[in-house]
């Protein structure tokens, strides 16, 4: 039969998953390209090359 474990050693442990579960997700968070100065910037959705000088037309509904 398992010896019961003390309620302190139970919330040690959590605590500790806990701590290790923040570090993983700010690491994760973080990780990514280190140099963003040099990555092109994506042309707006909507937007082509054909329509540069052109507005963008703009429905209102319900007016």
């Amino acid at each position: 039969m398992p010896v019961r474990t003390r309620t302190a050693e139970r919330y040690a442990r959590a605590l500790a998953a806990a701590v290790a579960a923040v570090a993983c997700l700010l690491l994760a968070g973080n990780a990514g390209p280190t140099d963003a100065a040099d990555s092109p910037v994506p042309a707006p959705a909507g937007e082509s090359a054909s329509d540069q000088g052109e507005p963008a037309a703009v429905t209102l509904r319900g007016a």
